[in-house]
């Protein structure tokens, strides 16, 4: 999984200590995403002095929680591309506002409040990584009609309320996952009601789910009927991941 230091993917810009990251490597999302992705988290804010000058001048003025959900996310990618031998590397967004990855790389971000996350991995051996994190009791029943696909709302209304709250998070953060994971391919925006869902083990706090896409893209072009995801229920939380390697193209 790691690049040797020094080879074409080693980019070292030391703008500031390293040892000063408070993010760790994430056993969780390495449970949920395939071996060869390097993942990490960060509980609590992000220090937006810690981010390079690229970085703030990326955020500009923006508000303090901003900043700070900014930075957290930064500092867990920053995590995971130590992994593969790069340093302090400038992580901006582009136009549609994707963080920049390096060349040889693909990525994903995710934060909620008080909990980050990132997974990297080489371009290499994935084409794309989706992944998400929600907090369970902000996906309410007023916008399922929204998230939600008719039959999966039929489903969650069959569910006593706790469950409900989970599997509305579960579902919400799911399809998130698999949106930045297939943007990486088609670079097309999808909506909610594009895609379906079949989730197993929702009742034992960590199981799978598959994506059953509606809308004709690239993605269903080449990999319908082989995208699977996992989950894990954290805390109050829910963590998705889901990712594409490219031997898993037809």
């Amino acid at each position: 999984m790691h690049t040797r230091p020094g080879s074409r993917a080693h980019l070292s810009m030391a703008h500031e200590p390293r040892a000063r990251n408070p993010a760790r490597m994430s056993a969780v999302f390495q449970e949920l995403l395939p071996a060869g992705i390097a993942t990490a988290e960060l509980s609590g804010p992000g220090d937006p002095s810690m981010l390079s000058t690229a970085e703030r001048k990326h955020i500009g003025a923006a508000v303090a929680k901003r900043a700070s959900e900014f930075a957290a996310g930064r500092l867990c990618a920053r995590r995971a591309l130590a992994q593969y031998g790069i340093h302090d590397y400038p992580l901006v967004g582009g136009a549609d506002r994707r963080p920049q990855w390096p060349s040889t790389l693909v990525g994903s971000i995710t934060h909620t409040q008080g909990f980050s996350a990132a997974a990297v991995a080489e371009r290499s051996r994935f084409r794309g990584i989706g992944i998400d994190v929600e907090s369970i009791g902000r996906v309410t029943r007023d916008v399922w009609s929204e998230v939600l696909l008719p039959e999966e709302q039929r489903w969650l209304e069959q569910l006593d309320p706790r469950e409900q709250a989970q599997i509305a998070a579960l579902m919400f953060s799911a399809k998130e996952s698999f949106y930045k994971c297939q943007y990486e391919l088609t670079s097309q925006w999808l909506d909610f009601q594009d895609v379906a869902l079949d989730v197993v083990g929702w009742n034992l706090g960590l199981g799978s789910f598959a994506v059953h896409p509606r809308k004709t893209t690239r993605i269903v072009e080449a990999y319908q009927g082989r995208l699977f995801g996992r989950f894990a229920f954290r805390r109050g939380l829910v963590l998705t991941g889901i990712a594409i390697a490219v031997s898993d193209s037809v």
